[in-house]
């Protein structure tokens, strides 16, 4: 029944490709990814493979791959992807030798796929359960590993109609599981190789902490409250903060834009999800007698918008890429857009620069957003009032300093999973 289902898809991503841009180019990059892989190949050489779905899995596999490279040069990485939103950015990762699409999961692609590479080891990150090439890597006795993985009772492996499917977990060598509650489903179905390791993305927003770039605009921005402040005398509980907004979207805007339309004593940044015109002229149509700046014009050298204006402005728009995790070190309160859609943002790079984080109510399946409310590092809110009330709160600097303090030590304590990995990994 799976290999009838896989075919089917096979047939249905061909025909959508004609219809959808990103469709296509996962149509096309699947049907590549074996001739990619047998001119890129190097005969004799020792490959590991690692497989994220998208984007987000690749940051989480991404430490472990750095790990590799560092200490095991001896090693060529190949990195697949199935989704275009995490193959086209990610394309040119010079952290791997080789970067291509992973082909459907039929018995003839999963033969080919593995027959070309001859991997020496395999890593799956968070989701990936494709259960021909597992099946083969497991008959080839090739050690294949889970990382980062996390289960809930309500997947397909822990109910009855699922448990034929539940065998293909059994291809792996050992699951790196992020909780207890993971590692106690999966020994109720048989399966016991299992290490608690927690979530290499928190190893991964501390090397994006570490590598943060300075931002000459954004500092330029924030300037003028550090000048007012001293120049009234104003203590420094007392001085003027700078909010933080990170991929947000329209409900998230409708209700933090609101609040600052009625607080001028903050500095307002915002870094939506979408950077389409589109998006930020709604978005500006919401700021009411705001001097409002675009990070694009303020760059620019000799451009319109002067150090004296971006000193002068209200709100900063972050209308580019890349930037997002190094602005978050400005931040005094954070919001994390998503929540009021199909889920949030990461939280963890805001939380790192020991700043709180709010957020919207669609953040159930995912455990940071747990922890950080259990801990006081981050507020859920569910309207406009919840919002007002979190912003009240950090009006009291105390209140604001130790919801901060609490973030950061939350994502300190939970690093290391990607050494705890390769202790177990033998190499």
């Amino acid at each position: 029944m799976y290999n009838i289902i896989m075919y089917l898809v096979q047939v249905g991503i061909a025909i959508a490709a004609i219809f959808d841009h990103k469709v296509r180019l996962r149509w096309r990059g699947g049907r590549a990814a074996i001739r990619t892989l047998k001119q890129q190949v190097e005969p004799g050489e020792k490959y590991v493979w690692f497989h994220a779905a998208s984007l987000g899995e690749f940051e989480q596999g991404r430490p472990l791959m750095e790990y590799l490279r560092s200490r095991h040069p001896e090693y060529k990485i190949l990195l697949t992807f199935f989704s275009p939103s995490g193959y086209e950015v990610r394309k040119d990762y010079k952290g791997a030798d080789i970067v291509c699409y992973m082909p459907v999961d039929t018995v003839t692609n999963a033969r080919a796929f593995l027959r070309t590479v001859r991997p020496v080891m395999a890593f799956f990150i968070k989701y990936e359960f494709w259960y021909n090439h597992l099946h083969i890597l497991r008959h080839r006795g090739i050690p294949t590993y889970s990382v980062s993985s996390i289960f809930r009772p309500n997947q397909i492996f822990f109910k009855w109609y699922g448990r034929q499917y539940a065998h293909v977990l059994k291809c792996f060598t050992r699951f790196f599981v992020q909780n207890e509650q993971s590692r106690e489903l999966l020994a109720k179905i048989g399966i016991t190789d299992v290490e608690v390791v927690g979530d290499t993305r928190f190893d991964r927003v501390l090397q994006i902490k570490e590598a943060a770039k300075r931002l000459p605009v954004v500092e330029n921005f924030i300037a003028t409250f550090s000048q007012s402040a001293t120049e009234s005398g104003a203590a420094k509980g007392e001085k003027p903060k700078v909010f933080v907004a990170g991929s947000s979207w329209p409900p998230d805007e409708e209700i933090f834009i609101k609040y600052f339309n009625a607080h001028p004593e903050w500095k307002l940044i915002i870094a939506p999800h979408v950077i389409g015109e589109s998006h930020l002229q709604q978005i500006i149509s919401l700021l009411q007698g705001k001097k409002i700046v675009r990070y694009t014009e303020a760059e620019k050298i000799n451009g319109k918008v002067t150090p004296a204006m971006l000193r002068e402005a209200d709100v900063l728009i972050i209308n580019c890429f890349g930037l997002l995790s190094s602005v978050y070190h400005y931040a005094d309160v954070t919001y994390v857009g998503g929540g009021f859609g199909v889920g949030i943002h990461n939280l963890l790079e805001a939380a790192v620069w020991d700043v709180p984080v709010i957020f919207g109510p669609n953040n159930q399946k995912f455990q940071e957003a747990q922890d950080l409310k259990a801990c006081g590092g981050g507020i859920e809110i569910k309207d406009y009032s919840d919002f007002e009330k979190a912003m009240q709160c950090f009006a009291d600097s105390s209140q604001l300093s130790e919801a901060g303090t609490e973030a950061g030590r939350y994502v300190l304590s939970l690093t290391g999973a990607t050494q705890r990995i390769f202790s177990y990994v033998k190499l």
